[in-house]
């Protein structure tokens, strides 16, 4: 199963793509970030984002997205940021008729290292490990993009394969087809005269 894992940010999302074999064995496969210049508007930025990680849907073709799930910071303007960038690869997963799964970083870092509290450097290090890679991956978002990835496979219900992987996409393509034809019902309706 392909994996692509998104670390959202509006100035830098990071993409990490894995493959998930058999039980517990990983495969690097891509890591990049996807950045946006934050002297542009915010709608740009935006656009920006989108066409990123759509791009690396397109040449990746993943079985599923793993995305970071937001969580409150301090920092209004950063978590408003963060949400929208996790939107809009949502969007770009939902248009291709993609799964998408949501992790809190909590969680990657108790499935990674077996402590829900993991410092950043261990997490790095264990990414490194589990994907065989000689160095550390960088930058950050690049590493947190891959340990959502690895997270999605190494959680209990994350790894699917076989009949159970296509039980789990005939699901999600059915769900797909009721949202569409839910949504087209409204298309229809003549408004006012």
């Amino acid at each position: 199963m392909i994996i692509l894992g998104v670390d959202p940010g509006l100035t830098r999302c990071g993409v990490g793509v894995i493959e998930a074999g058999a039980p517990r064995r990983l495969s690097f496969i891509h890591v990049d970030v996807v950045r946006s210049d934050p002297h542009m508007s915010q709608d740009l930025r935006l656009l920006t984002i989108y066409n990123g990680i759509a791009a690396k849907l397109d040449e990746f073709a993943p079985d599923t997205v793993s995305i970071e799930r937001v969580f409150a910071q301090e920092n209004r303007n950063t978590v408003l940021g963060t949400a929208q960038a996790a939107g809009v690869a949502m969007l770009a997963a939902a248009q291709r008729r993609i799964p998408v799964a949501l992790h809190t970083p909590t969680e990657s870092k108790l499935a990674i290292t077996g402590n829900g509290k993991a410092q950043k450097i261990q997490m790095e290090r264990m990414v490194a490990r589990l994907l065989n890679l000689n160095a550390l991956p960088t930058p950050a978002d690049a590493a947190d993009a891959l340990a959502i990835a690895i997270c999605h496979a190494l959680r209990p219900a994350g790894a699917l394969e076989g009949g159970e992987r296509e039980q789990h996409l005939t699901k999600a393509q059915r769900q797909w087809a009721q949202a569409a034809q839910h949504a087209s019902h409204g298309r229809g309706v003549r408004r006012g005269m």
